[in-house]
Formats: C-alpha cells, sequence, structure tokens
C-alpha cells in the first residue's frame, strides 16, 4: 500500500511516499481502508519533535511510528475476532496510528459510524480538532446556554469547531478574525463577528463569560480583562511552536493563583465524543470547514501549509479521491 512515512525529524521534507506493507490487527481491532485523513497542529509537532520534550512520547531520535496521521475515516475492510460492533462495508471515522496511509488499523473502540450526512473528507475532518474544542468548552469552561462567549481564532481547525458547538449550547458567540474571514465564521453561526485588524475585543467593549483563545498573541493578563468578574480564560494558543512551551509552563502556575485563567489540560480523544460529535452534525448544528483537500502523494505539502498558519478550518488527505 502507498503510506507517507518519515523516518527522521524535520520540516516537510522529512516526509515521503513509499510503498509498504498493509497492517497487521489483533483480536479487538479493525483494518480500515482509509478514504481520507485530516491534518492537525500535532501532526506538525510529530514532524518537527519540537517542542523536545515531545520526544519522550514519540521517539527521542526519531519517530517510533513510521507513518504519520490520527484522524480518519473509510471502510472497514476486515475485522478481528473479538470485534462485536463493527463489520465489514461499514463506513467509520475516527482515530489510529499511521493514517497518512490507504490502510490503517486499531481497536474496534477508536471508531464510530460515520455521519450519514458527511462526505469521507469531512468526516475526516472532525476528529481532534473537535474533540478539543467540545472538551475545552464543555468540560474546562462548564461552558453554560446564555454565556457570552468569545472565541479568537474562530477561523483555525480548533476555532471553527468551537464558534459551532459553542453556539449548540445555546452561547452567545463572538468570533475573532482576519478580515478576510469575516464571512467565513459569520456563515458558520457566530453572532458577532470581530475583524482583530480593526478593532482589539481587549480595549473595551462587551465582557465575555468565556474566552477560548486559540491565538495566544497576546499576554494573558491584557486578554482576561475582557472577561466578565467570575469569567474565565482558557487559552489554547501558543503551546505548539518551539520556544513556546514556556507559555504552557507560565499557564500552569498562574491558573494556580488566578481564578479567572483556566489551568492547561491534555485533551484526548474517546468514542463517547465521537458520538456526541456525530449527533451535533447529523442534527445540523456542526458541519466541518475544509480549508483544503490534497492528495495523498501531496500530503508533504499539506502538512507543511498547516505548519505555516496559512489554513483556515481542516486540511484534508484525500487518500480515495473517488469516494472522497
Amino acid at each position: 500500500m502507498q503510506a507517507i512515512v518519515q523516518d527522521r525529524y524535520g520540516a516537510a521534507e522529512v516526509l515521503e511516499s513509499q510503498d509498504i506493507d498493509r497492517p497487521e490487527i489483533g483480536e479487538g481491532e479493525v483494518l480500515v481502508r482509509v478514504r481520507a485523513a485530516s491534518i492537525h497542529v500535532g501532526d506538525v509537532i510529530v514532524m518537527t519533535g519540537s517542542p523536545f520534550l515531545v520526544r519522550l512520547a514519540t521517539g527521542l531520535r526519531k519517530p517510533k511510528n513510521r507513518v504519520p496521521g490520527t484522524d480518519i475515516a473509510g471502510t472497514v475492510e476486515a475485522v478481528g475476532k473479538d470485534v462485536n460492533g463493527l463489520r465489514a462495508g461499514d463506513d467509520v471515522f475516527g482515530w489510529c496510528t499511521g493514517g497518512f496511509a490507504e490502510y490503517a488499523s486499531a481497536s474496534e473502540d477508536h471508531f464510530a459510524l460515520k455521519p450519514a450526512n458527511l462526505t469521507f473528507d469531512q468526516a475526516a475532518a472532525v476528529g481532534v480538532s473537535a474533540t478539543t474544542a467540545l472538551q475545552l468548552l464543555r468540560d474546562d469552561g462548564h461552558l453554560q446556554p446564555g454565556d457570552k462567549v468569545l472565541i479568537n481564532g474562530a477561523s483555525g481547525s480548533v476555532g471553527t469547531f468551537a464558534v459551532q458547538i459553542a453556539e449548540a449550547f445555546g452561547a452567545e458567540v463572538t468570533g475573532v478574525c482576519s478580515t478576510k474571514n469575516v464571512e467565513l465564521v459569520r456563515s458558520i453561526g457566530a453572532d458577532h463577528v470581530i475583524d482583530y485588524t480593526k478593532e482589539d475585543f481587549r480595549k473595551g467593549g462587551p465582557r465575555y463569560d468565556l474566552i477560548l483563545d486559540n491565538v495566544g498573541d497576546r499576554s494573558m493578563a491584557a486578554t482576561r480583562r475582557a472577561l466578565t468578574p467570575d469569567g474565565m480564560l482558557l487559552s489554547n494558543g501558543g503551546g505548539h511552536a518551539g520556544g513556546a512551551l514556556g507559555r504552557v509552563i507560565r499557564l500552569a502556575i498562574v491558573s494556580m493563583f488566578v481564578r479567572q485563567q483556566g489551568k492547561p489540560s491534555v485533551k484526548s480523544q474517546n468514542r463517547a465524543d465521537l458520538q456526541v460529535l456525530k449527533e451535533l452534525v447529523e442534527a445540523g448544528k456542526v458541519q466541518p470547514v475544509i480549508a483544503g483537500t490534497w492528495p495523498l502523494r501531496e500530503a508533504p505539502e499539506a502538512v507543511g501549509h498547516v505548519a505555516a498558519g496559512h489554513a483556515r478550518g481542516t486540511v484534508v488527505i484525500a487518500i480515495d479521491p473517488a469516494a472522497a
């Protein structure tokens, strides 16, 4: 099968297309014919091996897993003997190790049936970004109906899902983005849109019960000034690039002493949240925003595009363009 492999850390040129063996499946696993995969910031971190601490999990000198990619959608090709909930021919979405390939395998509980109203490329875009947005707003932010919520970085992969999930939960949502993305953010349901090139939400204006900052381009103290007295700031941006790990450490310290500052937390994919997102999608409340689609052989360029911060929405790799 064709796959993207990585045998060292670095920029996009470390990713290469090769012909490798199909993955084997265990008794409780399924083999999926991958139709589409999506790219998120975690894939960039694994590619670069930066910040260095991530290599404790991914491999010190080179990646433990040669094939990158986690978020996929596709069709079940085969199942292990202990698999009961899925069968060959089922269209699924979820996560795995080695998603940038024609076939991938994972435990049965890593997948859910694909939302009926999504294509494969749309379903592949749900994964990490939507799960992160859901857990930040619901679990960390304790979002309630009627809350006034501001999403900074509303046009990115996490931001576009956050706007829609907050709206689905009954919040009054303000999205912050650049001029070129104002109509996009408005089209996905934001009640108000702020063009940051023309207005700084931190300087006067409304106060918010919850701010989700996916950018991290200003001090946390300055951003907290836009909160109500009982509001909370969730700082999701600024901790992924090399040299920005210090911001996460400062965030952990500040959250111990400042009531309005949410503490950092590790987000994880799980089947229960996939089901929640599936229901929101099928109810028409959440729709993935696709930033662009690349064929598998151009995955290195696609990951480089995400690494450069150019994407609005989620970038997708179409493994089988005809099906996607």
